[in-house]
């Protein structure tokens, strides 16, 4: 059976609306490329009024589909708690910023943003695109007599502007066929939705398929100010972002929860999300694990110190060598420093190395002998109860190292670092990490870096916390200690 169709106008509608794909692909190439802002998970366009308002006229009369809807701090209150709401919001084509709320909060995340594009600056922007391209407008939303006030205001400013239809926004469930119905056969581009948030969003995702308009945009309560029932604020405090102000002042009943009590829970969202854009909480994330790491670190030498006096008698006492052993090694970005072990090998250990280097029991670069002929009797004690890295607790303090981290590599083997590997050096190195606690040398040079590399994108201090308790029972164990 064949549509019936009341005017050509309606029939070009119905056209547009046919394309699969037209509800959630803004097709426009200029809108699509205009520039967008992050914030808060979600993408807000970065541009002018004008240019906005141009386009959207443009996509209409072209017959390109868009749903638009903005963002201001109560959406996004709103959005923190109301799941559906969000889902609709990702949903829409368009997001534009609205009121000084968000040029806050992307001052503060480090991002531009445009004009303010509030719907009720754009909305006389709007129009005026319309009138210039042809395009009828709908009014939907208010109280009776509202919507059709603000599209006289409008038609008197812009005479050629075809206002096709205006309704209120209030209605029965089982009037809804009737009002899309109405909104269709008026044969309007563009329908504006003022039914406020979040009803108007969730509204129009719900029968945008139905509608037959190109260019649906829900606009809260702005057709208040254009039929002359509620006065703007001066230009002055508009200027100065405080709007908000002379709203609340004009509707204190209504707006006091949204105003007084959701900005100030607005701002601590922006902060937040700053934090987080900026990259401040990772940061102050490495902040407090360093200070945690000195503090440990000057509290283990002050208790260990008993045990630090015996082992460094035994080791004396069995060849009379020194206690301790430094080496180089290579830390944090590649740099290099001393790091301090109880010595666990004979004197000359290093020259002995070329000799029996063949019969390593590794096959990557790090080599390691389960019988090494160079550990000393106490050495291999040592070795075995992880004793001999405790003099890294001065590496420690002294900022070289950390308590978790990738075990610090010798220059030597960061030289033949395949460019994965070199991950590893990423952050500082440490006394402990996820392989020693994992087989330490029964787990291969592969997975030693995959590990490593996995630790370093995701620490953190509850991380470092639950390492640091297995490593008790895998220093008790003794797993892979040689």
């Amino acid at each position: 059976m064949l549509k019936r169709f009341d005017s050509e106008a309606q029939f070009e509608l119905a056209e547009a609306r046919s394309y699969p794909g037209a509800r959630f692909t803004p097709l426009r190439d200029t809108l699509r490329q205009t520039p967008r802002a992050r914030l808060f998970d979600l993408d807000l366009m970065v541009s002018s009024r004008t240019h906005v308002a141009e386009e959207l006229a443009a996509m209409a009369k072209s017959g390109e589909c868009a749903t638009v809807q903005f963002i201001n701090a109560h959406c996004i209150n709103l959005a923190q708690t109301n799941r559906s709401y969000r889902e609709v919001l990702n949903r829409a084509d368009f997001l534009l910023p609205d009121g000084s709320g968000m040029a806050i909060a992307a001052r503060l995340a480090g991002k531009e943003l445009g004009d303010n594009l509030n719907g009720t600056d754009l909305f006389p922007e709007l129009c005026r695109s319309a009138a210039q391209r042809g395009q009828a407008i709908f009014l939907l939303g208010g109280k009776p007599g509202i919507a059709e006030a603000a599209g006289q205001a409008m038609r008197e400013r812009y005479p050629t502007l075809t206002v096709a239809g205006t309704r209120h926004g209030y209605w029965s469930a089982s009037e809804e066929d009737d009002v899309v119905a109405e909104i269709n056969a008026s044969g309007a581009a563009i329908v504006l939705v003022g039914l406020g948030v979040p009803t108007q969003e969730i509204w129009i995702d719900r029968i945008r398929d139905r509608l037959m308009a190109r260019v649906v945009m829900g606009v809260g309560g702005l057709f208040d100010y254009y039929s002359g029932r509620i006065p703007r604020a001066p230009i002055a405090m508009r200027k100065i972002g405080c709007e908000w102000v002379w709203r609340l002042a004009q509707e204190p009943r209504r707006l006091f929860v949204r105003y007084l009590l959701g900005n100030p829970r607005f701002l601590a969202a922006a902060a937040v999300h700053a934090w987080q854009a900026r990259g401040l909480s990772g940061e102050v994330s490495l902040a407090v694990k360093h200070t945690v790491d000195r503090i440990t670190a000057a509290l283990a030498l002050l208790v260990l110190a008993p045990l630090f006096l015996l082992v460094a008698a035994a080791i004396r006492l069995e060849d009379g060598g020194p206690v301790f052993f430094r080496q180089t090694r290579i830390g944090a970005n590649g740099r290099p420093f001393q790091m301090w072990k109880f010595r666990s090998m004979v004197i000359d250990a290093e020259s002995g190395l070329a000799a029996i280097r063949a019969r390593s029991e590794r096959d990557s670069i790090c080599f390691k002998m389960k019988h090494d002929p160079r550990v000393t009797r106490v050495g291999a004690l040592l070795r075995r109860l992880s004793l001999d890295e405790l003099p890294q607790l001065i590496n420690i303090l002294a900022g070289d190292m950390s308590v978790v981290g990738p075990r610090p590599a010798l220059p030597r083997e960061v030289i033949d670092y395949q460019p994965g590997a070199r991950a590893r050096l990423l952050g500082k190195p440490g006394l402990t990490c996820t392989w020693q606690v994992s087989g330490r040398a029964d787990v291969s040079f592969e997975q030693q870096v995959e590990l490593d590399v996995s630790y370093l994108r995701t620490r953190s201090l509850l991380a470092d916390l639950a390492l640091i308790l297995r490593t008790v029972p895998a220093v008790i164990t003794a797993r892979g200690a040689y």
